[in-house]
């Protein structure tokens, strides 16, 4: 095992920012940034032994910082909270008194607002142990930032072990009631990012999904996805059914998991290289986006990004939950703790 820091370079008010390298004996290698907790590239072999990175990231530091890429933040790779995903024109409340957040989509509020976790520096240390490596990363988020009450108390963890598990700890506490939703919004593409992710098949425990009006906010209704473009019980292909699709997936999937235990939830693998990526987690949801949206970039290595570059599999909760009482709660109040734990286990087939 191995941990490297470096410095990756300077944020836009000269704040030194770090970049740490995990990795193990069996050719995988993460690199996380303590700017936004972002994972800038996951290396992994395919069948044959060759080496490449599988998710969409940038190689400096400045790339995440251009206008271009805050303007279409596509959220590569990066932490998003204090809400993942949408609340509803911005609005929600608690005990009566209504909160009211940024609208940075449609007129909706999107991961947390203009300036949510993936765009703050979070202090951070290192984790070394004899079966792994890993960052721990903090982070306060005062009370009223980006109209969110209470003062948030956050620890992200960081670690990969020797079965080539990357394990994703988040741990909150807060000083007075407050809605919390977290994910790592890192998009794979299996293929070492030498096409698209059509052709990666794509299998999901979840049964249903929750239905979204036109703004991809919930109805309500939690329908099942058989005999539907969303069924993965049974491997697909991204691309089987996505041409009926206007935006491709975008869409939370239900799991069966009201006891908030670690899950399977899902398998995505790539035929060309063998490479696969098995997701486990203890939250009720996982989000599938296809990365209609992604702008026309440059990669990490040259490579060009755009729609369809990769795809992204968020674990989380339900959208729009603070809004819907019967979703599974996302409320967190003073004295309670808020975990939640996800695995992205790579492999070879």
């Amino acid at each position: 095992m191995e941990l490297i820091r470096d410095v990756f370079g300077n944020a836009r008010r000269g704040e030194k920012i770090f970049i740490y390298t995990l990795r193990n004996d069996q050719g995988v290698t993460v690199k996380i940034a303590n700017y936004g907790g972002i994972i800038t590239s996951i290396e992994t072999p395919d069948r044959n032994g060759t080496k490449a990175n599988i998710v969409l990231g940038f190689k400096s530091l400045e790339d995440y910082l251009t206008n271009a890429y805050i303007e279409n933040c596509p959220y590569f790779g990066c932490i998003t909270g204090r809400y993942a995903n949408r609340i509803a024109k911005g609005k929600f409340s608690i005990d009566g008194k209504e909160y009211t957040l940024p609208i940075n989509n449609g007129e909706n509020c999107l991961h947390g607002g203009i300036t949510g976790f993936d765009k703050v520096i979070w202090v951070s240390k290192k984790i070394e142990k004899p079966d792994l490596v890993g960052v721990e990363l903090k982070y306060r988020s005062v009370h009223m930032e980006e109209g969110f009450p209470g003062n948030l108390d956050l620890t992200v963890t960081y670690s990969l072990n020797h079965k080539s598990e990357l394990h994703i700890d988040y741990k909150a506490i807060t000083d007075r009631e407050t809605v919390i939703n977290l994910t790592n919004h890192t998009y794979f593409n299996l293929t070492g990012n030498k096409g698209n992710i059509l052709e990666h098949i794509l299998q999901l425990t979840a049964k249903a999904k929750t239905v979204n009006d036109a703004g991809l906010i919930p109805t309500g209704e939690i329908a099942e996805v058989a005999g539907t473009p969303f069924d993965f019980t049974i491997p697909a292909t991204i691309g089987s059914r996505i041409e009926g699709l206007a935006d491709g997936y975008d869409a939370n999937f239900v799991l069966n998991n009201p006891n908030k235990k670690l899950v399977k939830a899902g398998l995505l693998s790539e035929k060309s290289t063998g490479r696969t990526v098995e997701v486990s987690t203890s939250e009720p949801g996982i989000q599938l986006y296809t990365g209609y949206y992604i702008p026309e970039m440059v990669g990490k290595h040259g490579e060009k990004l755009g729609k369809y570059a990769g795809l992204a599999l968020e674990t989380q909760h339900y959208p729009d939950s603070p809004n819907h009482p019967d979703f599974p709660s996302t409320s967190l109040k003073p004295g309670e703790v808020f975990k939640s734990k996800t695995i992205y286990k790579f492999g070879i087939k």
